[in-house]
């Protein structure tokens, strides 16, 4: 479930909620009660071991040889 950051402009808090993507604009009260928040923007940074390009072709960089974080060549 996504989690979307937000902030209390009556005490400065920022807290957290998780909800479903089709609350995401729903107010949310703040942990110490009160009700004048705003929605923070999050970043999101997705990291993983695909080998692809964000394009969806084949593996950026001359080390394509796979295995390993740069390539395998190196024995790491």
């Amino acid at each position: 479930m996504p989690r979307y950051e937000f902030r209390c402009r009556a005490c400065g808090d920022t807290f957290e909620v998780n909800r479903p993507m089709a609350e995401a604009g729903a107010p949310a009260d703040c942990p110490q009660g009160h009700a004048d928040t705003v929605k923070l923007l999050s970043t999101v940074a997705v990291t993983g071991r695909g080998g692809g390009s964000a394009t969806g072709g084949a593996p950026a960089g001359p080390a394509a040889g796979g295995g390993g974080c740069c390539g395998g060549g190196c024995g790491c």
